[in-house]
């Protein structure tokens, strides 16, 4: 799919100069992701800890898109330890 200008924009922090910045992008829908054979979920920062405890100790929703992982039969989720902060004190791990 080709990106729109905003996230063109929002990405451009991650390049040199903006005209590095992909322009099209590949899209995959939740049908698709869950017939994996394999996910890999990797997740980094404080920011996504609340997200991360919802997505795989919450309740399934459409709400969370990502919580239907927790039905998938070999879900690998690699997460730093700030990731997983929330999980540590809501779950008492």
């Amino acid at each position: 799919v080709k990106l729109n200008k905003s996230t063109i924009d929002a990405n451009s922090r991650f390049f040199n100069s903006i005209e590095e910045v992909p322009k099209y992008a590949i899209t995959m829908g939740i049908k698709a992701i869950m017939q994996s054979k394999r996910i890999l979920l990797v997740v980094n920062g404080i920011s996504k800890a609340d997200i991360l405890y919802e997505a795989l100790l919450g309740a399934i929703t459409p709400k969370i898109p990502a919580s239907i992982l927790q039905l998938h039969p070999n879900l690998t989720v690699i997460a730093d330890k700030d990731a997983l902060s929330t999980i540590e004190k809501k779950a008492k791990i």
